[in-house]
């Protein structure tokens, strides 16, 4: 006999979370508040600003004309009604910036300030206003005018939210072609940069050529530099008095070919970074296949070769897409009268004060390097492992031919790179180009020339430190607490996804937001525009990204039983995070700090909003100089940056060296 009965359902029990998963995930909400505050915000009030209009309003404003006596008849006119009649103002010319100002004589075809007429008008809505020179006047009451004044009277715009920004701008043909402009340019250096970046890493990898340890030094050298200073290497070199300006044969280096030139000179070394990775990671038995079915050379090159590196090839064209689509220094110092999104932004911005259309553009921009980096993350999560336990890591045979045409390649690409930067520093050491070729110190005293002088850079290797430590704190400890949490998936999937954001943002909209956001007078963290602070802060969140790739790489290398192992023991989980995990992922801790450092002492589009008087800084003194006529003095600053980026890089490998060899003792056996 059966029991049909059943016993009622008990109640879910939940675990209770403990102290160290209540200090975990605190920790990750501070975190993720950070970023909020530093990106989700700021892009927000750009956005939000994008799509605010002003536009005059002409029918709250109304007007009485007396006669030659100044007697008024009393009859009332209204603005919007004196435009229909006169035609004086376009429908599109009603539509302006927040500073718009519109004058109200057209209205009265038969004006003269000379004329003893008087003019009276007046708001027809309480927040009405109009200015009286510089005087701003509210209100609904009737002003009266002498005709000589009321020349003098200029209406001011209504705020109201639409598209007419992104209508004015896509029907303003110059602004217009500047996305054609950018796409092109950055189709065109993409693929030469992924093409030469591709052959360069085949040869490190794939041959016995000599001097792979240099040639691999060389190519990494254009990150210690900001993207200007291959542009006025380009302007000595092909320029109006450049050295090799007739291999040109007649062509302006002032445009596309300048730009392009540049942007494979600054995006050459990442795309060999992720391509370079791509092939070092190779099984050998693939290629003793192909050998053993008398496979030609050239088919196993794309039968084997170039699948196996495909995920490192799209990864590092959407990578340089990015860089160039962003990019702002270089176009702005070699693009000439070609105009591209990202100086669109700061002509906007900068050059007329339209802080609408900046915004606008910004947009625009967003579009395609967003785009390019969800392609990018699709592609990568479709990679699969090319390299398992029993694979045989491939090791090329000589090839006395082969070896000594990549030889002379890699001796090409090194002497293209080389060149720019001697010629960058042969710019900087002369008196005066082309007259005087004599040697001098004189393009280094910084004091005397616009930019900042030597307390920007002064202010740059500051900026680069409190990046480095502040930076390299936040990142590791919000990757750890990312990886290493029990449980809150959801709250772990939205840090992840805040985290990858910062690489899909442009510095130059980042920069932008920052203004819309922090320099709002009712922002409590209105105090900090203008400072360092902001500088920092808005250093760290635009490199966010890669940095925290780093540190959740070398964090997903540590097995799980040190939390368990931890717990067991009633060990904290912090105590558990500053003796081992820290030591043991000291080298990513490292290399997220001279990461960071380098990035900040050669950004430009990030911080060229943002710096005051007092906190101007290297990179942008090169672009404030090279404005102002001081080429030379620019190649110079740009110069110090190089090698201080490099005295970094050094010591950063030196105290590695010392510090690993104390803490990764344990590696060894």
């Amino acid at each position: 006999m059966t029991d049909t009965t059943s016993l009622p359902a008990g109640p879910v029990i939940k675990g209770k979370l403990s102290r160290d998963d209540l200090i975990m995930r605190g920790g990750m909400m501070v975190i993720a508040l950070y970023l909020v505050v530093t990106l989700a915000f700021p892009l927000w009030a750009m956005l939000s600003k994008s799509f605010s209009t002003y536009r005059m309003e002409l029918s709250q404003y109304e007007f009485q004309v007396s006669d030659d006596n100044g007697v008024f008849s009393g009859t009332i006119l209204n603005g919007a009604q004196l435009n229909a009649e006169t035609g004086a103002y376009t429908n599109q010319e009603l539509s302006t910036g927040a500073d718009g100002r519109l004058s109200v004589t057209p209205f009265f075809p038969d004006f003269s300030f000379r004329s003893p007429v008087m003019y009276q008008i007046r708001n027809t809505v309480p927040d009405g206003r109009f200015l009286i020179g510089s005087n701003l006047q509210k209100g609904t009451d009737w002003v009266e005018l002498d005709s000589n004044t009321f020349r003098r009277v200029q209406l001011r715009p209504v705020q109201s939210t639409g598209v007419d920004n992104f209508i004015s701008y896509f029907s303003t043909p110059a602004l217009f072609n500047s996305i054609k402009n950018s796409l092109w340019i950055a189709v065109v250096s993409t693929i030469i940069t992924v093409t030469l970046a591709f052959w360069f890493a085949y040869a490190l990898n794939r041959s016995c050529m000599r001097f792979k340890g240099v040639f691999r030094l060389v190519a990494m050298a254009p990150i210690l530099v900001p993207s200007l200073l291959p542009g006025i290497a380009l302007v000595y070199l092909f320029g109006n008095q450049g050295m090799l300006k007739e291999l040109l044969f007649g062509a302006s280096i002032y445009g596309p070919i300048g730009i392009v030139i540049g942007s494979v000179f600054f995006t050459f070394p990442h795309a060999f970074l992720i391509i370079s990775t791509a092939l070092a990671i190779s099984d050998a038995r693939l290629y003793e296949a192909a050998s053993s079915l008398r496979s030609t050379p050239w088919r196993t090159f794309w039968t084997v070769t170039i699948p196996g590196a495909r995920y490192g090839l799209i990864s590092a064209a959407f990578v340089v897409f990015n860089l160039v689509i962003t990019d702002f220094g270089l176009p702005k110092v070699i693009g000439g009268q070609f105009n591209v999104l990202a100086v669109d932004i700061y002509k906007q911005v900068i050059g007329q004060q339209n802080f609408e259309m900046g915004a606008v553009v910004s947009v625009v921009l967003v579009i395609p390097a967003i785009l390019a980096f969800a392609i990018d993350r699709l592609v990568q999560s479709k990679q699969v492992a090319l390299l398992s336990a029993r694979s045989v890591p491939y090791q090329p045979s000589p090839n006395p031919k082969t070896d000594r045409i990549m030889l002379i390649y890699c001796s090409l690409v090194a002497l293209f790179i080389l060149g720019l930067l001697a010629v960058c520093q042969f710019a900087a050491l002369i008196k005066f180009w082309p007259y005087d070729l004599s040697l001098s110190l004189n393009n280094y005293q910084f004091d005397k020339m616009d930019g900042g002088g030597w307390g920007s850079y002064f202010n740059s290797i500051k900026m680069a430190l409190l990046t480095a430590v502040i930076g390299t704190s936040i990142v590791f400890f919000g990757a750890y607490l990312v990886e290493k949490s029990n449980g809150f998936k959801t709250g772990r999937a939205l840090f992840q996804m805040f985290a990858m954001l910062p690489m899909a943002i442009p510095g130059m909209v980042l920069g932008l937001a920052y203004i819309f956001f922090f320099n709002n007078p009712s922002n409590p963290l209105n105090a900090i525009y203008g400072t360092m602070a902001i500088l920092v802060i808005c250093s760290v969140t635009h490199f966010y990204t890669v940095s925290h790739l780093t540190a959740v790489t070398a964090l997903k290398q540590m097995d799980t039983e040190f939390e368990s192992v931890s717990a067991s023991l009633k060990q904290p989980t912090m105590k558990l995070f500053a003796r081992v995990t820290v030591p043991v992922c000291l080298p990513a801790v490292l290399d997220i700090s001279i990461y960071l450092f380098v990035n900040a002492m050669t950004t430009v589009s990030a911080v060229v909003f943002l710096y005051s008087p007092k906190t101007t800084l290297a990179s942008i003194a090169v672009l404030n100089m090279d404005d102002a006529g001081d080429i030379a003095p620019a190649a110079a600053m740009g110069m110090m940056i190089f090698y201080t980026n490099a005295a970094a890089r050094i010591l950063h490998l030196i105290a590695s060296k010392g510090i690993l060899k104390r803490t990764q003792a344990w590696r060894a056996r």
